[in-house]
C-alpha cells in the first residue's frame, strides 16, 4: 500500500503528449505541497520518444513513411536517456514523488530498479543491472527501460516494462542506444502474457516498498 497521503492512479491509454502535460500538472502541485507523492501508470498510443542524450535523434531509423505506415509518432521530451518506444502491451510507470528528504537522484534510480527486479521476481525471471546501463536486465536482453526528469527534486517521467507490446517496433531505433543487446519482454520470456492488471499492481507494491526510504514526510 502507498504510505499515508500517497496515491496509485491508473490514467489507462494516453497519448504521449497528453501523459506528459499531466505530469507537469501534478509536479507543480507537488512542489506546491497540494498533493501527496504519487505513481501514476500508463499505456501510450505508439510512440518513440527522444530524449536529451546527445545524438539521440540518430537513433531512429525509420523514415516518416514508414513511420505513418506503422501508426508511430516521434515526440521530442526533456527526460534522461536517449531515443525508446511505447505502445500498447508495455506498463509505463510515471512517479511524481518528493526527495527533498534525500536529495540522492542515484539511490532513486536504484530504487526503481529494485522495486522492477523484484515484481519480475515473483514471475520467476531473474532479472538484473548491466554495468553502466539503466534498465533491468535478463542477460543482455532488456525487459525494462527507466529514464528521468527531476525539478526541484520533484521526480517525473519514470520506467516501461515490456509486458507484451509489439517488438517489432523496436527494429525502427537503436533503443536506449544500445548496439550490444536485444529487447525482450514479459511474455517472450515466460511464454504466456501475464494479467496487466495483476503486473500492475505487484508494481505498485515493489515501488512503494522500494522507495519508502526516500520519501519526504510532506505528503499532505
Amino acid at each position: 500500500m502507498p504510505p499515508p497521503g500517497a496515491r496509485t492512479l491508473d490514467w489507462g491509454r494516453t497519448a504521449y503528449a497528453d501523459a506528459f502535460a499531466r505530469q507537469k500538472v501534478l509536479v507543480a502541485q507537488r512542489k506546491a505541497g497540494t498533493v501527496g507523492d504519487h505513481l501514476v501508470f500508463t499505456e501510450h498510443a505508439p510512440v518513440f520518444t527522444v530524449g536529451v542524450r546527445p545524438g539521440a535523434q540518430s537513433h531512429l531509423l525509420a523514415d516518416p513513411d514508414t513511420l505513418a505506415n506503422a501508426g508511430i509518432t516521434v515526440e521530442r521530451t526533456n527526460r534522461g536517456g536517449d531515443i525508446t518506444y511505447h505502445g500498447p502491451g508495455q506498463i509505463v510507470g510515471y512517479p511524481i514523488i518528493s526527495l527533498r528528504a534525500h536529495r540522492d537522484l542515484h539511490a532513486y534510480l536504484r530504487a526503481l530498479e529494485d522495486g522492477l527486479i523484484a515484481t519480475l521476481a515473483t514471475y520467476g525471471l531473474q532479472t538484473g543491472r548491466r554495468e553502466g546501463k539503466t534498465g533491468v536486465w535478463i542477460g543482455q536482453r532488456k525487459l525494462a527501460a527507466i529514464g528521468v526528469a527531476v525539478s526541484s527534486w520533484v521526480t517525473y517521467h519514470g520506467f516501461a516494462l515490456n509486458v507484451d507490446p509489439d517488438l517489432r517496433h523496436f527494429d525502427h531505433i537503436v533503443p536506449c542506444g544500445i548496439t550490444d543487446g536485444s529487447i525482450t519482454s514479459l511474455a517472450r520470456e515466460l511464454g504466456h502474457t501475464p494479467d496487466p492488471t495483476e503486473v500492475k499492481s505487484r508494481l505498485a507494491e515493489n515501488f512503494w516498498e522500494k522507495i519508502a526510504p526516500l520519501l519526504s514526510k510532506e505528503n499532505p
